[in-house]
């Protein structure tokens, strides 16, 4: 299917949930950082998500994630 809406395009936000959706799955490779919050901005013109984590001694870091779909490609 031709993508007819960009930014944010509906692949990039269902990607987005899916990845939120994820979240359990993910911790566990993150060496023993915890999520402790994930922001998404999903209506942003390229959907944005804030990972909040916190390592072992307490400390809080953030990891962020721009979602960029590019224009489709058809031959």
């Amino acid at each position: 299917m031709k993508t007819q809406q960009y930014n944010p395009s509906p692949l990039e936000v269902q990607f987005a949930e899916a990845l939120e959706n994820l979240r359990s799955q993910i911790e566990p490779h993150l060496g023993g950082n915890k999520i402790v919050e994930i922001v998404n901005k999903l209506q942003a013109d390229n959907p944005i998500m804030v990972f909040h984590l916190q390592d072992a001694d307490g400390d809080p870091h953030e990891m962020v994630i721009k979602l960029i779909q590019r224009p489709d490609k058809f031959d």
